[in-house]
C-alpha cells in the first residue's frame, strides 16, 4: 500500500537528502547575494579626497584658500 519506502517516503531517506539538497541550495543563494551586496555598498560608500574636500568647502569648514590648498596638495 505505501510501496517499498518507509513510511511512505519513498525509497528510504530519498526525500530526506532532497530537502536537505534544496536547503543547501538555498543558504548558498542566500549567502552570496548578501555578500555581493555588502561589497556593493562598501565600494559606494567610499569617497575620495577630492570628494572629502569638495563637501567641506560646500559645508562652509575651509575657506576657499584652504580649499585650493589641499587640492594642490592632493594631486602631488
Amino acid at each position: 500500500m505505501y510501496g517499498d519506502g518507509f513510511y511512505g517516503m519513498g525509497h528510504g531517506f530519498g526525500g530526506i537528502f532532497m530537502i536537505l539538497f534544496w536547503v543547501v541550495i538555498i543558504y548558498l543563494i542566500v549567502r552570496g547575494t548578501s555578500h555581493w551586496t555588502q561589497k556593493g555598498s562598501e565600494q559606494n560608500s567610499r569617497k575620495s579626497a577630492e570628494d572629502i574636500l569638495k563637501e567641506r568647502y560646500a559645508k562652509g569648514d575651509i575657506s576657499k584658500e584652504e580649499f585650493e590648498q589641499m587640492k594642490q596638495d592632493l594631486r602631488f
